[in-house]
């Protein structure tokens, strides 16, 4: 096969996070531009999630916050990190200020007033639940799809159905491939490891006590691969199991949020998952309508469970026009 060799991990997190700023922000940092260098922000976000991420490794917590009170080390990193972030972030409100606009981050700017911290703080997480979340999906996604030609076909063939009209009806109407990308984030979550603090005494389900200033943490990454919840084939990439009559739809009876806690569940529940569905979908079909990927390398790339999973070592595919 023809074509050129890209890193499709890469690729997909310059694209989700151009996206997200100008979607949001009305933004275009032109990340995905090749000619374009990744951004000062860009690299200073990637450095201080990877650090932030590892502190939960450390054997002893006391060892990162030591090197936080010295300021050594890793934790130095992390704060000049965080320094670039916080002053990135700070200039695009600033432009924002002075530009105007009817976009989510003016509206941010007009219910914060002056409380500049408030506004910096949304603009960051917005930042990493619309970049890293999807990109990190559709990277592990279209690897399984290229383990799993056969699946790959099918997807094709239902995207080809729809005769290259990709508007919101449309994908709506894609509902293999919405198996496939909700059996990929089981498999391969997009935040394989969550945690909540509680803020008063509180009491689970099933009477275990909670006491006020407790961690609680739940792993969908486990829980994707526990039998008793999706049976003695849960280690499998088989979309069929969400497929019914009547419905793909994540939350309804078919398959309950808590069982498939991706975009949380309850009052908390992500309030950007259907536009990231959207997104996913939109992505994968005009991708799969259009090329063919290969991957580079035959071996099982590793996950990297970061605060988003990640692809050790990228995702290098071998790209080419697809044949019909």
């Amino acid at each position: 096969m023809n074509g050129i060799i890209i890193d499709l991990q890469d690729v997909l997190s310059r694209f989700t996070f151009d996206t997200v700023c100008k979607v949001s922000f009305d933004m275009d940092p032109l990340c995905l531009h090749s000619t374009m260098p990744v951004s000062c922000l860009v690299h200073a976000f990637d450095i201080a999630t990877q650090i932030s991420a590892k502190r939960a490794t450390e054997p002893l917590p006391l060892i990162w916050k030591a090197k936080r009170a010295m300021n050594m080390g890793s934790e130095r990193r992390l704060r000049e990190a965080i320094d670039a972030v916080h002053e990135s972030v700070m200039e695009m409100i600033q432009r924002k200020r002075n530009s105007g606009g009817d976009d989510l981050l003016s509206r941010i700017l007009t219910l914060s007033d002056k409380d500049e911290e408030f506004a910096r703080d949304m603009v960051i997480s917005f930042l990493l639940a619309g970049r890293d979340t999807v990109s990190a999906a559709l990277t592990w996604f279209f690897w399984l799809l290229c383990d799993h030609p056969d699946v790959q076909q099918k997807v094709v063939e239902e995207i080809r159905s729809r005769h290259e009209v990709l508007d919101f009806k449309g994908l709506q109407e894609l509902k293999f491939l919405k198996a496939c990308i909700c059996e990929s984030m089981r498999l391969y979550p997009p935040v394989p490891w969550d945690s909540k603090h509680a803020k008063n005494d509180d009491v689970l389900p099933d009477g275990t006590l909670v006491p006020k200033g407790s961690r609680v943490t739940y792993f969908p990454y486990g829980m994707g691969r526990m039998e008793n919840l999706w049976g003695m084939d849960c280690l499998e990439f088989r979309p069929e199991r969400w497929m019914s009559s009547e419905t793909t739809n994540i939350g309804d009876d078919f398959v309950s949020v808590y069982k498939f806690p991706v975009f949380q569940a309850g009052p908390r529940q992500c309030l950007g998952k259907e536009m990231a569905l959207m997104e996913m979908k939109y992505i994968a079909a005009f991708i799969l309508s259009r090329f063919e990927l290969r991957p580079v390398n035959d071996q099982k790339p590793q996950f990297v469970p970061f605060l988003t999973a990640r692809m050790e070592g990228g995702f290098h595919v071998l790209v080419g026009k697809s044949k019909s």
